[in-house]
């Protein structure tokens, strides 16, 4: 499929497995595929309201497509409900309660990480409540989707704000292709690679000269910079402390991890901290997400963890321009050249931060701290939706619409 895919965005997207989260399809970071392409594969097409499970990597994931677009899949296994009996917002919620992710898990070939196919999803049973339960539990999933929506439109603007600052809005980077150098350039930069030396970098440092800047880490950095550990396979285990990769976070929040590790093994491994930063330098690099509260968890030796130790700049505002184009463009330059992309530590550390003055920053966290804010009553909204499916396998329908009342009444 890669020799389909296209860099104009307006051409139709390709969900895959990464987009697929608990209850909602996460389109923030997708590929798009030629439209005459995506005409051809009227199997894997996928409209609103169709249910999508993830077959392998985020292994059993199952959301629901709320979008009119019509797009595209791969490695994806679409459900259609029958609306008759079953709302798809409900059928949702049963699969990722722990009812839906006990099923899938005992039937799932393979080992830690299983795989889904069809013949597993054939024969889950999935109880059928009254059409009011389950349109309480579609409005929660609804309510939680508006939620998530304003929260990454709330974090666009902050970038574009953010940009707008220092004065870099407007500026789109050249596609030229010819770069004259000197020799003493590739001595400098210990690399000879032609795509180190592209145009548009010399134009995003020329930008950042006009800018107040630190480097990232070092003496003089902005940051302490922290390495986890790497396992191996060998250790991934169902239980014991969750094991962060670099698929289970994006810029926006962390999705509970689906591997462990034995605590014996990662003992003296940092845990992150209420305002450390993680950032990504392997596979898909650049990605950086704040942490809102201490977290009993280990990261992968793929990601970094940042702890700021300098007042000149604020997590939330730093955290933004890590997610930029002014840090991916960065990254980019020095990741580039090679099949899997590695940023090295010592890269890191000479990136240039811009810096605005507090009151800016300030302004820009607090834009960063609500759409955050949004994100976290989705995830609240969508908890609620699942627990109340499974109360009413336990307990009964009616316990489980009061608990959803009393949840409401509480949040009024």
């Amino acid at each position: 499929m890669a020799d389909e895919y296209t860099n104009d965005n307006s051409a139709p997207a390709l969900l895959q497995t990464r987009n697929i989260k608990e209850f909602i399809v996460d389109d923030s970071d997708v590929v798009h595929i030629d439209r005459k392409f995506h005409e051809c594969l009227r199997k894997s097409q996928i409209h609103k309201g169709d249910i999508l499970v993830a077959r392998s990597g985020s292994f059993g994931n199952a959301a629901v497509w709320l979008k009119s677009d019509i797009v595209n899949s791969s490695d994806i296994i679409i459900v259609e409900s029958d609306t008759s009996r079953i709302d798809a917002c409900y059928l949702v919620a049963m699969l990722n309660s722990r009812f839906g992710r006990f099923q899938l898990e005992r039937f799932a070939s393979g080992a830690v990480q299983g795989h889904v196919n069809l013949t597993i999803l054939e024969n889950l049973k999935i109880p059928v409540f009254g059409q009011s339960f389950q349109a309480r539990v579609a409005e929660l999933i609804k309510a939680a989707y508006k939620c998530f929506e304003e929260s990454k439109a709330g974090f666009c603007e902050a970038n574009g704000k953010l940009l707008a600052e220092l004065g870099l809005a407007s500026w789109t980077p050249t596609d030229k292709a010819i770069s004259v150098k000197h020799y003493s350039d590739f001595v400098s930069a210990e690399r000879f690679d032609a795509e180190y030396f592209q145009p548009k970098y010399d134009e995003l440092f020329a930008l950042l000269d006009r800018c107040t800047t630190r480097p990232l880490g070092g003496d003089t950095g902005l940051v302490d910079i922290q390495r986890s550990i790497e396992p191996g396979s060998d250790a991934y285990a169902d239980k014991g402390i969750p094991f962060v990769r670099i698929a289970d976070f994006t810029e926006m929040g962390i999705t509970p991890p689906e591997i462990h590790i034995s605590p014996d093994i990662c003992a003296d491994s940092p845990r992150p901290k209420k305002d450390t930063i993680l950032l990504s330098k392997d596979g898909s690099v650049g990605i950086a997400y704040k942490v809102e509260d201490d977290l009993d968890v280990v990261t992968s030796s793929g990601i970094l963890q940042l702890t700021v130790k300098d007042e000149a700049v604020l997590p939330d505002y730093l955290t933004l321009v890590l997610n930029s184009k002014i840090v991916h463009l960065q990254a980019e330059r020095d990741a580039g050249g090679s099949i899997i992309q590695h940023w090295k530590q010592s890269e890191i550390e000479r990136v240039r931060i811009p810096l605005l003055p507090l009151p800016r920053q300030r302004e820009l966290a607090a834009k960063v701290q609500s759409s955050f804010a949004l994100r976290a009553e989705s995830r609240r909204l969508l908890d609620l939706a699942k627990h109340a499916v499974e109360t009413a396998i336990e307990q009964g329908e009616e316990n489980a619409m009061k608990n959803i009342k009393e949840f409401q009444d509480e949040t009024r």
